[in-house]
């Protein structure tokens, strides 16, 4: 017997969709919508596998990374005093005129406005702070009796104190950065950094070593006063220097030429090709014959002036203010011998980065 229209009604209703009343569907989407506004970007933004880092206002984010800074350095050279007997400060001059305090703390504020106006990172910064920062403390160690241990840690201090408040207040950049894509990451690999390190290092060494046995001993005795040996000066070799320099040979492969290679071409790579001398006004030939590089070149040219830079000044205020004994002119020409190793080591790792 054929089935009726209600039993064939019944039969089928298994196999249909369950209906979804309307208002119960606004409902929950009220409910999703409010659940989603009452969690944070921030914690949504960890959930998803970024980084969050604290939003402060612009204005105040250099000024509260010179305060860590400082912070951090104080500290930092309290400790190192509690646990080494305070070694450091028994071949080291405090400062005796609050002039001599604002010279000194005004060129931390200048090299802390250099890194994040440059928009350095903190592992830029780092290696920027130990190229700077590390000749005094090879002076200390090798000729003011200072031991090595003391004098890795002050450096370790000096390190932390401007490469913590980075870290904690601007992201990695994207060439320290793996997964970020950028031009030529191929030139970043584990053997070209070591290739590239090995360069710097070995004109670093090169430098050093020939200033120790040509220059340095005779400024040393003329304008360091309260030296308490030159010995290492005449016994200083390349095997001998090497694991000094290897870390100013990494460091500044890393500050200079890193970004340098991972630099793409720009619109104004195409200006400088097509330029004309033939029809240029004569503010453009100036300008040509003065900055008319490729933005990669211009990378290597501002990083090298950088480490440069703050390798003179830094060395020259520290042997001058924070020494006995050290003339202005021995502090200069120590100083020179290390800005003339930066800037070779620039020179060098531009030939091999170059297009």
């Amino acid at each position: 017997m054929a089935p009726s229209r209600r039993s064939a009604k019944a039969a089928a209703e298994p196999h249909a969709s369950p209906a979804v009343d309307s208002n119960e569907l606004t409902v929950v989407e009220k409910i999703t919508k409010t659940a989603e506004l009452a969690v944070p970007k921030e914690i949504t933004a960890v959930a998803k596998g970024h980084a969050a880092r604290p939003t402060l206002p612009t204005q105040a984010q250099f000024p509260l990374a010179v305060a860590l800074s400082f912070v951090t350095a104080g500290i930092g050279y309290r400790v190192l005093g509690e646990l080494t007997n305070n070694e450091l400060a028994a071949v080291t001059q405090a400062q005796d005129t609050w002039g001599e305090v604002a010279v000194l703390a005004g060129w931390k504020v200048f090299e802390l406005a250099v890194g994040w106006f440059g928009n350095l990172d903190s592992l830029d910064v780092a290696t920027m702070n130990l190229l700077s920062h590390g000749p005094v403390f090879y002076l200390l160690s090798t000729f003011y009796n200072l031991s090595p241990s003391t004098a890795i840690s002050a450096l370790l201090v000096d390190i932390a104190s401007v490469a913590l408040p980075f870290y904690g207040l601007r992201p990695l950049s994207a060439v320290h950065t793996p997964s970020a894509k950028v031009p030529n990451r191929e030139l970043t690999d584990i053997g070209l950094q070591i290739y590239t390190a090995a360069l710097a290092t070995g004109i670093y060494t090169v430098v050093i070593v020939l200033s120790l046995q040509f220059l340095l001993p005779r400024v040393l005795i003329l304008y360091f006063s309260h030296l308490p040996t030159l010995v290492p000066a005449y016994t200083a070799s390349y095997a001998t220097l090497l694991p000094v320099t290897v870390a100013f040979g990494a460091s500044a492969s890393n500050f200079i030429f890193a970004p340098f290679a991972t630099t793409g071409k720009a619109r104004e790579d195409e200006r400088i090709g097509q330029f004309d001398p033939a029809s240029a006004s004569l503010g453009e030939t100036v300008w040509w014959n003065v900055w008319g590089y490729t933005a990669k070149t211009k990378v290597v040219i501002r990083r090298t002036a950088i480490t440069a830079l703050v390798t003179g000044i830094s060395t020259y205020l520290s042997c001058r203010m924070s020494i006995y004994g050290v003339e202005p002119t021995g502090a200069a020409v120590y100083a020179a011998v290390w800005v003339f190793a930066a800037l070779f080591s620039g020179v060098g790792l531009g030939l091999v980065g170059g297009d």
